[in-house]
Order: structure tokens, then C-alpha cells, then sequence
């Protein structure tokens, strides 16, 4: 809620956007090293792109329903001029030639960009980590916000569904250490959905929006689907024919069997890779975590090309990580196209998770606060002391000693702190009392 003030100006962050608490923040940096550090063990490493791109690469980028929420910056100086005094343009083209920038809407499109700049001082194979804010421009709701976190793996280079496995794992294993287990990932392919589309006769030029609405099916049903799509006039046999398929995944939830897609013609190397990693990610998961086949599993983003994957949570109704491969992206920058596959980690949505179960972040140190007479401790001294107590290996915060001293002690435990000691000018180094 905003403050007013004296001066009119606003305390409250722009709208869709948040301030984070000292144990927000360490909430959200402890998760990050934990996810960190797994992936280094995978052999990912880490890497940073702007928070700016070029507008023409966005909205290029096949990125569904994001390439509507773009946040776009206008030229500056003598090139807002120009467009401005071109009074012969109609509205649309004039908004159009407006901006030149925008603020980029996931990590994907950046980290192609850079995979085609750098590739030249990159390893080949490339495994990636990167980790930042991303911006759309939609109405802020309950758990959505205008700016949040995205925390990606990807790798170039691949062209097997080693690359797969490689990310599925990584994934699991960085959830695991954060305290989530009995985890599903839901894994499909774009060509699965492929062949059943064109098996119940739709035409390719349908494929698309006949996907949107297959992704709806966890959230409205198969009614609601059929519905739907027969509101859209796609052909009522095509519909029928389709039905059943969707019932059935509808029906198996996890128990989906790979064997009803021998009735679709789908490629046999499609299913075999399927078979897999299936396979292959049961072996390595131990019982902590499960991965199934999902016919229904689309994923949103128009230039996935081959498997698809999201990791879902027991209790909560939004998957908390998916991902998959994007062949064809990298060739749109240099016309030669790099076998790629990545899986993001919904960040905000796992920091919600991990708060609602009260999760702590471990300290790296004990946090010790030391606290002298400013009237009269000799600063120098005082110093010394501090600087004592952190070459031990704690964490020391100088305070003003407070008229009220078992009041400002019981704040230090709010605060975190698990001792404090009292600055002596006689004493060369100040004995620590735990905080009870």
C-alpha cells in the first residue's frame, strides 16, 4: 500500500513490481546458490545477458501470448524526433517505428542471442546457467507480477536426448537439495502432437490454436475442450476423432502408456527417444521423484521443435519447472541451426512454496552483534575489536549500545542474531554471550 508524503511522490514500487525484506532477499539468495551449485556439478556454467534487447529480436521470436506483453522503449533523442515529424505515417505504423528496445520477457531469446555472438570463444558443447529478471506488461494478480525471476539451464550441441536427461536431472537434483521431493515431471513431444493432429485430420494450418486449447485441458476438461474447439468451426469429425485421445489422457493422469502412440503413426525414433529418457530418468530418480508420458502436455512457446517437459508439485496447481528443445532458434540469427534444449525453474512460484513451508535459509556464519558506548568506547578500538571477530569467522554488526538493553537484545533475536558481545577497552577480545 502506498504512503503518501508531504512531497506527493509515491513510497509504493510500480505497479506489478515488489520491494523484498532482508529475509525475503536471503531466502531468495540462499535458493539461488543451492540451484547454483547443483548445476556446476553438471557441468553448467554460469553466464549474464542484458535486461535489454532489441525489439525486432523479440517479437521474432515465436514466444506466444509474451509477444502482447512486451515492455517497449521508446528511441531517444534525434531518432524519436524523426519518427515523431513523419506525419504521413498512419497511427499503426507510427507506433510501430517507436521503439527500437524492449525489456526482454524470458531468458530464452537473450541467451540464442548470445549463443550466436559468443558461440566462437564458447566450448562446443555449450551448457548454460543464467539467472535474472524478466518483465511482462500484464495485470498484476495474486502470484503474477510485472517483473520476476527466471532461473534457466540450456544446452547447445546436442542433438540426442542426452541433452534431455542432462537438464531433467540437474533440475531434480537442485529441487531435491531445496527440501522438494515426490515431484512428477510430465514429459511429451511437439511431433507427438504432430501426429495426432494431422491422424484426426486437422490441417497444419490449425495446428497451432488446436494446441493452445489441448494445453487447457488440465484447467477446463474435456468438455470444456470440445466446447471450445467446436466454438473455433474446426471440423466436428476432426473433433471426434480427437475426443478419445483426450479422454484418455484425461483419465490415466500419470499412468499414460507410450504404446497409444503407435496408433497416430508417430516416428518411431520419436518414441524411442521418448522410451528413453523415460526410462533412463526412472533408473537415476530412486523413488524420490517419478517421470510419466502427458499426451495433453503442450507448453506454450511457439518454437519448442521436439520434447517437451514440466515438473509439477504435489498440492499446487502450477507446474514449478518446464522447459524443452528449440532446434531451429539459433538459425534464425545465423542461418545455420544448433541442436537446443533448455528447462527453466519458475522461480517465484518455488519461493512461494518454500515460504508457505517456512523454510530457513542456513547461515554461512555466526551472526554476532557488538555493541559499544559511542559517547565514550574509543572508535579505533572498537574497530579493532570487530575486525578481531570477523577474522574468527563471525558475522558482526557494530550497534550503539540503547538505553533499554534487554529490549535492544530481544530486537537482535528478531533480527537473527544468535549473540552479542559488550566492546571493554580492556579486553582484547570481547567475550560473546549467546541470546537466550
Amino acid at each position: 500500500m502506498a504512503t503518501s508524503t508531504s512531497t506527493g511522490l509515491s513510497t509504493a514500487p510500480a505497479r506489478g513490481m515488489r520491494d523484498f525484506l532482508p529475509q525475503e532477499a536471503a531466502l531468495r539468495d540462499w535458493a539461488i546458490s543451492r540451484l547454483v551449485s547443483v548445476y556446476e556439478k553438471f557441468g553448467f556454467n554460469r553466464i549474464e545477458t542484458p535486461a535489454v534487447e532489441n525489439i525486432a529480436n523479440l517479437k521474432q521470436s515465436e514466444g506466444g501470448e509474451n509477444l502482447s506483453l512486451i515492455f517497449e522503449i521508446l528511441k531517444r533523442g534525434d531518432k524519436l524526433e524523426k519518427v515523431l515529424a513523419n506525419k504521413n505515417d498512419s497511427t499503426k505504423e507510427l507506433l510501430s517505428e517507436l521503439s527500437d528496445l524492449g525489456l526482454r520477457f524470458d531468458l530464452t531469446v537473450p541467451l540464442v542471442r548470445f549463443f550466436a555472438q559468443n558461440q566462437a570463444q564458447l566450448p562446443y558443447p555449450f551448457k548454460s546457467i543464467q539467472i535474472g529478471s524478466v518483465w511482462r506488461a500484464e495485470s498484476p494478480q495474486a502470484g503474477r507480477y510485472r517483473q520476476f525471476t527466471q532461473c534457466d539451464i540450456d544446452t547447445f550441441g546436442v542433438k540426442s536426448e542426452i541433452a534431455e536427461m542432462d537438464l531433467i536431472q540437474a533440475t531434480s537434483e537442485a529441487l531435491l537439495s531445496l527440501g522438494f521431493d515426490q515431484f512428477t515431471v510430465r514429459i511429451n513431444d511437439r511431433r507427438v502432437l504432430t501426429a495426432l493432429a494431422s491422424h484426426c485430420g486437422f490441417r497444419e494450418s490449425q495446428f497451432n490454436s488446436l494446441f493452445v486449447l489441448i494445453d487447457k485441458l488440465d484447467k477446463i476438461g474435456t468438455d470444456g475442450v470440445k466446447k471450445e474447439l467446436l466454438g473455433q468451426e474446426f471440423n466436428q469429425s476432426s473433433v471426434d476423432k480427437l475426443m478419445p485421445f483426450l479422454d484418455m489422457a484425461a483419465k490415466a493422469g500419470s499412468n499414460q502408456d507410450l504404446s497409444i502412440l503407435s496408433t497416430i503413426n508417430c516416428p518411431p525414433n520419436v518414441v524411442a527417444a521418448l522410451e528413453n529418457v523415460i526410462q533412463s530418468i526412472s533408473a537415476v530418480a530412486d523413488n524420490r521423484y517419478s517421470i510419466v508420458f502427458d499426451l495433453s502436455l503442450v507448453r506454450g512457446m511457439g518454437y519448442y521443435t521436439g520434447q517437451i517437459f514440466e515438473i509439477v508439485c504435489a498440492g499446487h496447481n502450477h507446474s514449478i519447472a518446464g522447459g524443452g528443445r528449440y532446434d531451429n532458434m539459433v538459425g534464425k540469427f545465423t542461418g545455420r541451426d544448433v541442436p537446443a534444449c533448455g528447462l527453466s525453474i519458475g522461480f517465484e512460484r518455488m519461493i512461494t512454496i518454500l515460504t508457505e513451508r517456512n523454510i530457513k535459509p542456513s547461515s554461512t556464519g555466526e551472526k554476532i552483534a557488538l555493541i559499544f558506548d559511542q559517547d565514550r568506547d574509543p572508535l579505533p578500538q572498537v574497530f579493532q575489536a570487530a575486525t578481531k571477530l570477523r577474522q574468527l569467522g563471525k558475522h558482526v554488526s557494530l550497534l550503539p549500545k540503547k538505553k533499554d538493553m534487554r529490549k535492544q537484545i530481544d530486537a537482535l533475536v528478531q533480527e537473527g542474531f544468535s549473540g552479542y558481545a559488550s566492546f571493554y577497552a580492556d579486553k582484547d577480545l570481547p567475550e560473546i554471550k549467546a541470546i537466550k
